[in-house]
């Protein structure tokens, strides 16, 4: 079976002033690379990410596509693949079935590519994308990247349990590493 780290997008990976959609606002997050690299070697990569920017009517679906097809090329140039990448559409006030913390994608992603769940990691810089990963039975990092430090009180509050709290991608990484 393989294992996987699931990754939040924005504000895990690549700057997020806010429902980021345009491809010329693309840019990583410092150490994402490296730590990407670091993790490649043992894990598959997915990303699941809620981008309510489509539900709310701030950028399209096609819009989405175009910024993950950057982020995709952009990796790729760095020899690093990421599987699949999931996505929901949706706003908060839609409860749909998909939206962090629904462990849908992660159950989806699981069969597709015969991941054990339980030795994989789940990394992000929102309560509900942890939260996301401690359900389906998976590690957890929270990364102070991002929206990390605005809602590390919210971690507290929801009494989530996780692994490790990393200033950054790479010191993730290097925690995931180090953790086996």
């Amino acid at each position: 079976m393989n294992k996987a780290i699931f990754i939040d997008r924005d504000g895990t990976l690549n700057y997020d002033p806010g429902y980021v959609h345009k491809v010329e606002d693309f840019k990583f997050l410092p150490g994402v690379v490296e730590g990407l690299k670091k993790l490649s070697k043992e894990f598959i990569f997915i990303i699941i990410t809620n981008q309510s920017g489509i539900g709310r009517g701030i950028h399209t679906e096609n819009d989405m596509h175009k910024f993950n097809e950057k982020l995709l090329n952009e990796l790729k140039k760095e020899d690093i693949e990421i599987k699949k990448i999931y996505h929901c559409p949706h706003t908060p006030e839609e409860v749909c079935n998909c939206r962090k913390p629904s462990t849908k994608y992660i159950q989806h992603a699981a069969k597709e590519f015969n991941i054990d769940v339980k030795e994989s990691w789940v990394i992000g810089d929102h309560p509900h994308d942890v939260e996301m990963g401690i359900k389906a039975g998976s590690k957890a990092i929270y990364l102070l990247t991002g929206h990390g430090e605005k809602h590390l009180n919210d971690l507290e509050k929801n009494n989530i349990k996780l692994n490790f709290i990393a200033e950054n991608f790479l010191q993730a990484a290097e925690f995931i590493t180090n953790n086996k």
